[in-house]
């Protein structure tokens, strides 16, 4: 990453008809990023208009979050998606919310994967060929990813901007990929201990694994999980530290 700057990114939009995760207002005043749901997993035609209304009126950068087709499941399930038709459902996904967000004056600047496609695009070849398919399809756009992931590899040959980012929140494995939230201690929830995460890893690029190895973690963008309870707070904590630590924030598109 480009020492002294770092971009905090958030999931947003998490929410369906009355029912909402995610507080949208609170966190889009603290973050440089915005991760909208875009249907598949959570969001509604709405909601996505009203986050990308709130982001563009504070100048923060709109991304795609795109998922399995899996709205019962929060996108966290696994699924076997044919390659083509995964690639049209991504690009299906980042169309709708480019539709709303031109609408309040924005562009989609990237996408990030979300749930159970991120992860599997980390290790699986043809699922994160066809994310990018399907990103190439809506627009050249970035990919925001884990670093040394197969998505992020896939992304890069085919001329797209490829973006490591880190979790502040989740625990890493020694080989530097999170931990399955199947396994205990596979969400951190203790507020100070993601706090002094999130600057050893925009700072230092560095984390401690779950196992207790340290691990090397370069990323150009953070990410405080939105549906964590106290998600708004927890947030505005990890942005002051990261300042506090002489670390300037900024969007990486």
């Amino acid at each position: 990453m480009a020492r002294g700057a770092i971009d905090l990114n958030a999931d947003l939009g998490e929410g369906f008809g009355r029912w909402r995760l995610t507080d949208d207002e609170a966190l889009l005043s603290v973050v440089t990023s915005a991760n909208v749901a875009c249907g598949f997993h959570a969001g509604d035609p709405a909601t996505m208009r009203r986050v990308c209304g709130r982001a563009a009126e504070r100048g923060v950068r709109i991304g795609a979050q795109v998922s399995y087709r899996d709205l019962a499941g929060f996108g966290r399930r696994a699924m076997d998606v044919p390659a083509d038709e995964l690639a049209a459902e991504v690009a299906y996904q980042i169309g709708a919310l480019e539709v709303f967000a031109r609408a309040e004056g924005a562009v989609v600047a990237y996408v990030k994967p979300h749930g159970a496609l991120y992860n599997r695009a980390v290790h699986d070849e043809e699922q994160a060929e066809a994310v990018v398919a399907g990103v190439r399809l809506a627009g050249a756009l970035p990919v925001l990813g884990l670093p040394g992931s197969r998505l992020l590899a896939a992304a890069g040959r085919a001329g797209l901007a490829a973006v490591p980012e880190a979790f502040a929140d989740r625990a890493y494995t020694g080989a530097g990929t999170l931990v399955s939230r199947r396994e205990p201690g596979a969400v951190v929830e203790d507020a100070d201990a993601v706090v002094a995460r999130s600057v050893g890893l925009a700072r230092d690029g560095r984390v401690t694994a779950l196992g207790g190895e340290v691990v090397e973690v370069a990323a150009r963008s953070l990410c405080v999980h939105g549906d964590t309870p106290g998600a708004a707070r927890l947030a505005a904590r990890v942005r002051a530290a990261l300042e506090g630590a002489g670390l300037r924030m900024e969007a990486f598109a």
